[in-house]
């Protein structure tokens, strides 16, 4: 039960200090660390030939130098108990987004009603990756809401399930990769070689989280319609996971998601994710943001009893 307590205090500390705090843009953090490191190495090794082989080393040896690090840490701190509980909380909660992810959405929802279009245009522009500057206001809110639905299964279920796993070390190797993805992990000429292995190892690290996160979303609500767009949708996006949990909250709102866009200069036909191409006025946002609380709450109960029971 004691080893059980040095991972369940700082889990519980970690979501606490996520809700209260969020992630204020001026503070320390070590996905900015990440970032760093990636692009240093990004810059170093992504010329001339064999693109593809030194891009996966960079992915292989960053993940492996970070889940190291963070075990020889652990294995430090676990001398000073007390110390471990206050440091792995403070980890945990820079392992979670759940309070910014839920705070970004609700921000461009917000601009979107009180400053106009292109200010809900620009305000999006900072959490999507699509080109943002013809879309209307029905399109800002549905690309909200498609972001909010996927980053809960990347920024807040895919941490927890590795953290279940393997602890602060297990969530941080975790954040590594989906930083790299979201740095590199892009088809175009400058990355098409070099970030293919991480885009793929990401792919491979999210499989199980994004369907986690889907199945949480529907069970949480009780929604029977958004079993079925697991179902019926959830394979048929472009992405091997964000169908899954893009389609749970589709389902439970009763909507249509996907469709064309436009990505880095490109048009990108990814495939409708229901059938209902109703009007998504300002309330959805807040059955969105119950959504990813309830569900973040729910994978955290389902982390202590695990380690409870085991």
């Amino acid at each position: 039960m004691a080893d059980a307590l040095l991972l369940i205090l700082p889990l519980i500390a970690g979501y606490l200090l996520d809700l209260w705090l969020g992630d204020p843009d001026h503070w320390p953090h070590p996905v900015r660390v990440f970032g760093n490191a990636i692009a240093l190495g990004e810059k170093l090794l992504n010329r001339g030939s064999f693109r593809f082989c030194k891009g996966a080393t960079l992915a292989f040896l960053s993940v492996l130098a970070v889940f190291f690090f963070f075990l020889g840490l652990d294995f430090l701190l676990r001398r000073v108990p007390y110390l471990y509980l206050i440091i792995n909380s403070i980890w945990v909660y820079y392992g979670l987004a759940n309070h910014s992810l839920i705070a970004e959405g609700k921000k461009v929802f917000s601009v979107l009603e009180t400053e106009g279009l292109e200010a809900g245009r620009k305000q999006l522009s900072r959490i999507v990756g699509r080109d943002t500057s013809q879309l209307s206001t029905q399109q800002i809110r549905i690309a909200v809401l498609e972001t909010m639905s996927e980053n809960l299964s990347d920024g807040v279920i895919a941490p927890l399930f590795y953290y279940a796993i393997a602890g602060v070390p297990g969530m941080m190797a975790y954040k590594m990769i989906n930083t790299m993805d979201s740095m590199i992990g892009y088809r175009n000429d400058r990355y098409e070689w070099f970030g293919k292995f991480a885009a793929r190892m990401d792919d491979v690290a999210n499989f199980i989280p994004a369907r986690l996160t889907a199945l949480l979303m529907v069970l949480v609500t009780g929604s029977r319609r958004g079993l079925k767009f697991i179902i019926k949708y959830g394979g048929k996006h472009k992405s091997p996971n964000a169908g899954y949990p893009e389609a749970a909250l589709a389902g439970i709102l009763n909507c249509r998601f996907g469709g064309p866009n436009v990505y880095h200069g490109k048009l990108v036909e990814k495939p409708f994710i229901g059938e209902n191409d109703r009007f998504m006025g300002p309330a959805e946002i807040v059955k969105a943001s119950t959504v990813n609380q309830l569900v973040c709450i729910g994978m955290a109960v389902l982390i202590m009893l695990f380690y409870v029971a085991r």
